[in-house]
């Protein structure tokens, strides 16, 4: 009997459901054992009846949930309580959802400080009313799936590896533990350490220093060499089969897309101790809040206070 699979999407912008398909030939295996009952990106499944008869949301019901995006709206919180009743686990899939992701910036201003930006304070758009009739209120802050109902598994990333989504799936569809990584990302970077000290930071778009083609571990650690990588704060298990961190593969530093190391972290605090570790002063990052917390903002960013 195939199990049934419902998916949702709220405050996202559908890298996820990209991810889901970059599963490539091993999602073949997933779909013969899976029956979809509702995902709006790929199925006309409508939550109020096909024609808009019904009066209350309704999701059929389904072994597995999958949520992805931040909760934003009233609709949002609502339909994540319809998930959480119809689906016997429900899987936060992405850092939006696990952790409210880049939407979540938006938490240092209040929902009317960003209506009245948008619609009457840009420079690019004509003034004009609120929206209100058949528009869905916006909450107060960008919210994580976790904080709104119980999730039984997330999968953070922005977006998550095809191999996390895989492999999880297939467990829940054989019965077999999942496990994550709880290192950080520094733990799994194969670059090398001189632990000297630099006093300030580059410009992101400069060119670190490396050898194309040569192995990692022969590139000096990103940070070393002057620029902010979020590794020491960001929870690892981004890589591929070779566990090397997506962004360092690509001579980039961490981004910060897994989120903290626990939920009890706090990636301000972390990456201030890993600067001030090397020589370099926080202070020269002028939005640290919101650069340490850049996929993290729900429950972590608020209100800025008035200047």
């Amino acid at each position: 009997m195939a199990v049934r699979l419902a998916e949702e999407w709220f405050s996202v912008c559908a890298g996820c459901e990209v991810t889901i398909l970059d599963i490539g030939e091993p999602l073949l295996d997933v779909l013969k054992q899976v029956q979809i009952v509702h995902m709006p990106v790929l199925m006309d499944h409508k939550v109020y009846g096909q024609t808009g008869e019904g009066t209350s949301m309704e999701i059929p019901e389904a072994e597995v949930g999958i949520i992805t995006g931040g909760i934003r709206t009233e609709e949002n919180k609502e339909l994540a309580k319809e998930m959480r009743k119809k689906c016997k686990t429900l899987i936060a899939l992405g850092s939006c959802a696990c952790f409210g992701g880049i939407p979540a910036l938006a938490n240092q201003y209040l929902a009317e400080e960003l209506l009245e930006k948008v619609y009457h304070g840009s420079k690019s758009t004509d003034g004009n009313g609120l929206p209100g009739k058949d528009v869905p209120a916006l909450t107060d802050r960008v919210y994580a799936v976790h904080e709104v109902v119980p999730v039984d598994l997330s999968l953070p990333g922005c977006p998550t590896t095809p191999e996390m989504v895989a492999g999880a799936l297939t467990s829940l569809l054989q019965g077999t533990p999942f496990t994550m990584s709880n290192k950080s990302v520094c733990d799994e970077c194969p670059t090398k350490r001189e632990k000297k000290s630099v006093a300030t930071l580059k410009r992101r778009l400069d060119a670190p220093e490396f050898t194309a083609g040569a192995p990692l571990s022969e590139m000096r650690c990103l940070m070393e060499q002057g620029y902010l990588c979020l590794g020491p704060a960001t929870r690892g298990g981004c890589g591929g089969s070779d566990g090397v961190p997506r962004c360092i593969r690509a001579y980039m530093p961490c981004e910060g897309c897994f989120g903290p190391l626990t939920d009890k972290s706090n990636p301000m605090v972390d990456m201030m101790g890993a600067l001030s570790s090397i020589g370099l002063d926080p202070k020269q990052i002028p939005d640290r809040a919101a650069t340490f917390n850049r996929f993290a903002g729900a429950g972590r960013l608020r209100p800025l206070p008035k200047r």
